[in-house]
């Protein structure tokens, strides 16, 4: 993507200098919780109202959207309360649809953004169309295909750009539905820094209790939207029930939301934070040579074991690693997961020198 294009100034026309909010059900389901739903966002302060019309669902058999007849519905909706409208296209004909019903935004979704051919029909669909479109992250964490992604609606002439960060599916169990990895959205910004990141806290936690706080988050990173799931009556929508927020709810949200500055320009504050910051970049100093020096015990290591032909992986021994260093995190206070993260990239590191090592030796 073109680095020195302005995406960010439909935000601004939209919102003006405030986070963007987008806000609305999962799934339109009937006219009347359409309606009633925009009335309520509207009320709570939000910019546009968005509605699934097709739901692409993980398995068959549940409600996989109302189809065409809710453009209609969403449409009214935004006539009747002044509200922008937004919605999920996943094929050019979902794209052809959403534009003959005058819909204002529409976004990719995350399990269509990972198949480039499918966001490959979508741009030829959009080619001279002047509308906002959002792509959202790919649901496994690689931000070169949601670069990509982007850069195929870019080249169909698209001026009007966004993305939204939806969070990363894992196989693990862990508190949120979709893990943030929040370093991969701050890397996007920091390559495109005037493309418009929008965050979903409402795919990220899977839990409408811990959307305000993801929200928060995402507000402090300098995110420019929040995408917040909304239904009139939460318990009873007919998808993703648990992570929706009622009107009332997001007014609570929004109202709750501290917006900070862009900078510190006390001098006080300024001296202690510039204090700060190099005691960190002294500790960082100090970690690069403690890794380094690691790393060299590492080839030692591998150098031994191609002696006395040991294999490289040895299980015994990173259990003990992982055992001994999640029993460190404890006694430090460190949560254990990272640090269980950290570990993990060092292993995958140490096999690799380890393997070079040995053929290395062998070439000897």
């Amino acid at each position: 993507m073109t680095r020195e294009r302005k995406y960010d100034h439909w935000i601004k026309e939209i919102s003006g200098n405030i986070p963007l909010v987008i806000a609305g059900p999962c799934s339109a389901e009937t006219e009347e919780q359409v309606l009633k739903t925009a009335i309520g966002v509207k009320k709570a302060r939000g910019n546009v109202l968005r509605a699934g019309i097709w739901k692409p669902r993980t398995r068959p058999g549940n409600f996989e959207g109302v189809g065409a007849i809710g453009l209609e519905w969403l449409k009214n909706a935004g006539k009747e309360t002044g509200l922008l409208t937004a919605t999920e296209v996943a094929n050019p004909t979902h794209v052809e649809l959403a534009l003959q019903h005058d819909i204002d935004i529409l976004w990719i979704g995350a399990r269509t953004t990972v198949n480039p051919f499918a966001v490959q029909e979508i741009a030829d669909a959009l080619q001279g169309v002047d509308t906002i479109v959002l792509v959202k992250n790919p649901v496994n964490p690689d931000l070169a295909l949601w670069i990509g992604a982007l850069e195929r609606i870019e080249k169909a002439g698209i001026q009007k750009l966004g993305a939204i960060h939806r969070g990363f599916s894992s196989y693990k169990k862990m508190k949120y539905r979709n893990e943030p990895l929040w370093q991969i959205p701050i890397d996007l910004k920091t390559k495109y820094p005037s493309l418009p990141i929008i965050n979903d806290p409402s795919h990220i936690s899977g839990k409408n209790e811990m959307v305000f706080d993801i929200a928060q988050t995402a507000i402090q990173l300098k995110f420019d939207g929040l995408m917040i799931e909304t239904h009139i009556n939460p318990p009873k929508a007919w998808s993703d029930a648990r992570q929706q927020v009622t009107p009332e709810q997001l007014d609570e949200i929004i109202t709750r939301l501290e917006i900070p500055k862009d900078r510190a320009f006390d001098p006080a504050l300024l001296k202690s934070l510039k204090l700060l910051r190099d005691e960190i970049d002294e500790l960082d100093r100090d970690l690069i040579e403690i890794l380094a020096q690691r790393e060299a015990k590492t080839k030692e290591i591998a150098a031994l074991k191609f002696l006395e032909n040991i294999s490289i992986y040895q299980k015994e021994r990173w259990l003990d690693i992982l055992n001994k260093t999640q029993n460190f995190a404890q006694e430090k206070q460190i949560d254990k997961n990272f640090i269980n993260q950290i570990y993990r990239l060092l292993h995958q590191e140490s096999l690799k020198i380890q393997h070079q090592v040995f053929k290395e030796k062998e070439q000897e």
